[in-house]
């Protein structure tokens, strides 16, 4: 089939790179002329592991290419995929309209019979909209517009993609479905078939179950740091209850990150206000949430008091372990509020070089172990890999206090058997 993918950040080059490795004509359509040089080259807008390699190999197969122009990138699709990430501020609202506008600068060329499937995360009703002007300006043209919601996982989006669990497909008419079955054949049969709105929905409501069951189990956990309790125990005995089950989202830890559970608590709290209807929880998740990314910030006042001239080790500073993105990234946030707490911050990460200029003050060390020497306290803020092989001895020898603060536990086997150190987890009281 020949697909045009349109948007191409981390979605987009991901959804285009795949499509392309399962045997189908891929045009990468963007608008932005030195995200489209880069790709042509084989360098994706940002790191996830085996994209660029999947990349290249698209290129040199010729499966794949990438443009600017409209016209040659719809001219003959079977299927218009819109995988635009949509933006959202510091505060969760979703910039809606940018995607909108987008997709209607193809209106002009769409031809009869394309199927517009469309991944962005959007609020429900955002298809019809598309639906609504695409008639306004051509009002006896015949395409059908679909959602499927995305399952981009960073660090694992293309797994996640070439073997889905399943996906989730929202459609209008039957032949949607023969087209978008044909589409994914090369991946899984297995297809969720329910209405445009329905899919819509269906990904809100799994973000908000998510958000709800991360945000519960962490009120759980703070009060569980207080009363001698362990929330790691609280956590098995609830997972094996079996009207909850092993794989249920609680896992007592850090707050969640990033924009992708935020946007569609936001969305649902918007739809509830919308419609005057009471919607209580999900304003709460928000609350809850926003509460619980400070959880660092107490522990270390609660163990260190002022920390004014303290020196603080944070390891990792990325979104998450397996990508470069630093956008959003509870590390990058902790840093600016140690800076202006007064302290020293030394960092480490094993992709990050450079830092933007409003951490300018952070010391880049060059290694783990670097970012501890005099340290009197170390955050474990991202959970790359490579910490769990450091000796952690040699950390607790280069530290002035052996405080380690590791919100999801992500070291405790490494330092189960070292009782000099002062090991300090969500859900944990510390002894």
């Amino acid at each position: 089939m020949k697909v045009c993918v349109l948007g191409l950040w981390h979605l987009g080059s991901v959804t285009a790179a795949c499509l392309a490795s399962g045997g189908h004509h891929v045009t990468g359509l963007d608008f932005d002329a030195q995200v489209i040089e880069n790709l042509s080259k084989g360098q994706p807008p940002l790191f996830e592991p085996g994209l660029e390699d999947l990349v290249k190999k698209g290129l040199v197969e010729k499966k794949l290419d990438f443009t600017t122009d409209i016209k040659k990138a719809v001219a003959g699709a079977n299927v218009i995929w819109v995988t635009y990430d949509t933006p959202v501020d510091e505060d969760d609202r979703a910039d809606v309209d940018y995607v909108m506008e987008r997709v209607a600068r193809l209106f002009p060329e769409l031809e009869p019979g394309q199927q517009i499937l469309v991944s962005s995360q959007l609020p429900v009703g955002s298809a019809r909209r598309l639906e609504t002007m695409l008639a306004e300006t051509r009002p006896n043209l015949d395409v059908s517009f679909s959602c499927s919601p995305e399952n981009l996982r960073l660090g694992k989006a293309i797994s996640v993609f070439t073997e889905p669990d399943r996906v989730v497909i929202g459609v209008r008419n039957e032949e949607s479905k023969r087209v978008f079955a044909e589409l994914l054949s090369p991946f899984t049969d297995r297809i969720e078939w329910m209405s445009v709105e329905s899919a819509e929905m269906t990904k809100h409501a799994l973000n908000a179950f998510l958000a709800t069951s991360v945000t519960f189990i962490n009120e759980i956990a703070v009060i569980c740091e207080q009363v001698g309790a362990d929330a790691k125990e609280v956590e098995r005995g609830l997972k094996s209850e079996a009207r909850i089950g092993p794989k249920a989202y609680l896992g007592p830890g850090g707050a969640f990150a990033g924009g992708t559970l935020a946007r569609d608590v936001a969305f649902l709290t918007q739809l509830g206000k919308q419609f005057d209807v009471p919607v209580q929880l999900f304003p709460a998740i928000k609350a809850s949430n926003d509460a619980h990314k400070n959880w660092a910030h107490r522990r270390l006042v609660q163990l260190l008091g002022d920390l004014k001239g303290k020196t603080i080790a944070v390891w990792g500073l990325t979104y998450k372990s397996g990508t470069d993105t630093l956008r959003r990234s509870s590390a990058v946030e902790l840093c600016k509020w140690l800076l202006e707490q007064g302290a020293n911050v030394r960092a480490h990460d094993p992709v990050v070089k450079k830092l933007p200029d409003e951490l300018g003050r952070v010391q880049i060390a060059t290694s783990a172990l670097g970012a501890v020497q005099k340290a009197d306290a170390l955050v474990v803020a991202t959970e790359w890999p490579d910490y769990r092989d450091i000796d952690m001895n040699a950390v607790v020898s280069a530290m002035n206090t052996p405080y380690v603060l590791d919100v999801n536990r992500f070291l405790a086997k490494n330092v189960e058997a070292l009782p000099a150190i002062k090991y300090v987890a969500v859900g944990k009281t510390v002894k």
